[in-house]
Formats: structure tokens, sequence, C-alpha cells
């Protein structure tokens, strides 16, 4: 989900919690060892010697990405609920739903294509929203989920194989095709789906593995705060 720096993904360890000794990070182009420094709110860190990316700063709170997350997973199930389309030529109406179109494909001989798009537009991003309001909500409520490294590397490994955008410029160019034999008219769910990817790309462009473990450890952190002395 999520546009973090090449050098994030490769770690799914927490960071150091505070008052820790200072952390070193290694350049993935040039593997210069570097001190990490603060960094103010949207700025990057940039290598010494070959200026890659090292790692951002702070993208956004968890409040705001938790928003995100709860109206993606809103806009995903209204998505698949309603129709996506009406069709209506000679007195024949049809609706057509993310699903049926599914069905449809694979009635038509086309089952590997049939099974990538569910997957690709159903299956992966429910499962990745899943898991990521999974890891939120227990941080929300001040401490981590079971497993949270284990559900975060799944996050990882699942966002580049969720391709609704790609989905929606097909359906988009049909529609527009179908448009001089029948009357179209768009459904909740076209307009459902839109705003999904909106709100997807919004929350992938924020997302930041750094800030993600910072939060894992602030809730550990608190929860050894709650403990008795």
């Amino acid at each position: 989900m999520s546009q973090p720096s090449s050098s994030e993904l490769q770690s799914s360890r927490p960071p150091a919690p505070e008052g820790a000794a200072t952390r070193l990070i290694a350049c993935r182009d040039c593997d210069l060892l570097q001190q990490e420094v603060p960094l103010e709110r949207h700025a990057d860190a940039h290598c010494i010697r070959c200026n890659s990316v090292l790692y951002r700063g702070t993208r956004t709170g968890m409040n705001l990405m938790l928003s995100l997350m709860l109206a993606c997973a809103f806009l995903l199930i209204v998505s698949n609920v309603f129709p996506i389309a009406v069709l209506e030529a000679q007195g024949t109406r049809v609706e057509a739903t993310l699903f049926s179109t599914v069905l449809t494909v694979y009635d038509q001989g086309r089952e590997l294509v049939a099974l990538l798009v569910l997957l690709t537009t159903i299956v992966l991003p429910a499962l990745e929203i899943g898991c990521l309001l999974y890891l939120l909500v227990p941080l929300w409520l001040g401490r981590p989920a079971s497993r949270t490294p284990l559900v975060f590397r799944l996050v990882m490994a699942i966002h580049p194989w969720s391709m609704m955008e790609i989905f929606l410029l097909g359906v988009l160019v049909t529609l527009v095709k179908l448009n001089d034999f029948a009357t179209i008219i768009p459904g909740v769910s076209l307009w459902s789906f839109c705003a999904l990817i909106v709100f997807f790309t919004a929350a992938s462009s924020a997302f930041s593995t750094r800030d993600f473990w910072e939060w894992v450890v602030s809730s550990q952190a608190g929860q050894l705060e709650e403990l008795p002395q």
C-alpha cells in the first residue's frame, strides 16, 4: 500500500526507543553506513555520498491513517454490494456488479483472466485493508496487535498486486464502447469504486514504515508503564 522508500521496505523491525544508542543506517545504493538524524515532517534524508533517499520523516498521524483505512473499508463494501452499472437495451435491464463481472469473464472461458480480476480488484485489496485495520485499531487503542511483524510483511507483499486502477480503466473503456448499443446508467458502485481508489492512493502515499514502527514502539512503551512496579 504504499510509497515508502526501498530502504524502509527492507526492514520490518521496529526502531530503537528514545534514549537508546544512536541508530545507524546503510545506504542501499552505495552501502555507506551513516547516523540517523531527526527529520522535519515530510522531509527526506539523503545519503551524503550518492544522494539517494535513505528514509523519510513523518508523513501522517495514526488518527488520519486509521480514518483513511476505515473509509477504504466502507467504500470497498459499497463497491461490491451495489451495481457498478445498469445496461438497458430493447427493454432488457441488466445490472453488473464487480463479482458478476468476474463470473461473466469466467463463463466466457477466460478462467485465468477471471481469477486475476478477482484477486487484484476484490480479494487482495480487501485483504490489505483488513490487515491494516487489524494493525492500526489495536495501536489506536494503545497496544500492538499479536503477530504484528508477520501481518505487516503480508501487507508489504500483497500491496504491489492491488490493481484497482487498471480494472476501473477497463470498466470505463467498456462502458464507453457499449454506450452505442445500450443505455448505460452508472451505478453507486462505480462512484464508490472511484472514491475508493482516491482514498486508497492517499493512504498509500501517506503511509510510512518508520511511522508505523514508531507507533508500535510507543504503544509498547505505554504497556510497560501500565505494569505494576
